[in-house]
């Protein structure tokens, strides 16, 4: 895939490879301040009886760090296991619904490993370009963008299909059990439709390049614009949203589990 892959919807619209580079890294700014914004929202309390609020942004990870280090008042496993088996493994869910749990264990496994691969390949294009910009013309087989995204592209297969599972059963419980149908707000519905646009657009935009099924036929041409969209809506809503939307649970529930030594 060449830089100038992501060419936009037309002449008009045309996005360069390095301005799709300037909106991802927008996009972590974003997140970045969102993420500033919520730690010194979550460090407002006091630290003790009686003491004054805090105002500092350290507040909240001094008093994570000290949670962690100190035996919890009920639960008393260490760090090393709530991580694995409370946070990774999400034994709390499984414990109350195993088709709740498997719905968000592929979610969490698919999105964590999408987003990872993500990095990777930004980075790779990062290093890429500011070597050559370097004068450096000559790279490591791995540090080629165009070799390592199709190193990638079996795992992403994967693990893209893992995700899309996780959908599927997260539609089917909205829509056909009583009680998680009932219990859905708006706000719910639009995390939902989010990420089911994006993870749909990904294979469609990946379908077209290559000729798949779920190209739906569509020629080539239409193959930068399909990825265009992909990407815009995945940085916005997968990175920039995710400090101020609900999608922050999956930051605030594993620190909390942290700071309380797992537990219910």
């Amino acid at each position: 895939m060449s830089m100038e892959y992501f060419a936009g919807v037309s002449d008009a619209l045309r996005l360069t490879f390095v301005q799709v580079m300037i909106m991802a890294n927008l996009s972590i700014g974003i997140f970045i301040i969102g993420m500033y914004i919520n730690l010194k929202k979550w460090g407002m309390g006091s630290t003790g009886y009686g003491d004054a609020p805090s105002k500092s942004i350290l507040a909240f990870p001094k008093m994570l760090m000290y949670q962690m280090s100190e035996h919890a008042h009920v639960h008393n496993q260490s760090v090393l296991e709530t991580f694995v088996l409370d946070i990774v493994f999400q034994r709390r869910i499984l414990r109350r619904s195993p088709l709740r749990w498997f719905m968000h264990f592929t979610i969490f496994v698919g999105w964590s490993s999408l987003c990872i691969m993500s990095i990777a390949m930004f980075a790779v294009e990062m290093i890429h370009m500011i070597g050559e910009a370097a004068g450096i013309h000559e790279f490591p087989t791995l540090l080629t963008p165009i070799y390592f995204r199709e190193f990638l592209s079996l795992p992403n297969d994967v693990f893209s299909y893992i995700l899309l599972v996780g959908i599927i059963i997260a539609i089917y419980r909205r829509l056909f059990v009583v009680k998680a149908r009932e219990a859905t707000i708006a706000y719910d519905s639009i995390l939902l439709i989010g990420l089911t646009i994006i993870t749909v657009t990904g294979f469609v935009a990946d379908g077209i390049r290559n000729g798949t099924f779920w190209g739906l036929g569509l020629h080539y041409e239409y193959a930068p614009p399909a990825a265009l969209f992909h990407v815009v809506i995945s940085l916005l809503f997968c990175i920039a949203y995710i400090p101020f939307s609900k999608y922050i649970h999956m930051i605030a529930i594993p620190l909390a589990l942290l700071a309380n030594k797992g537990g219910e």
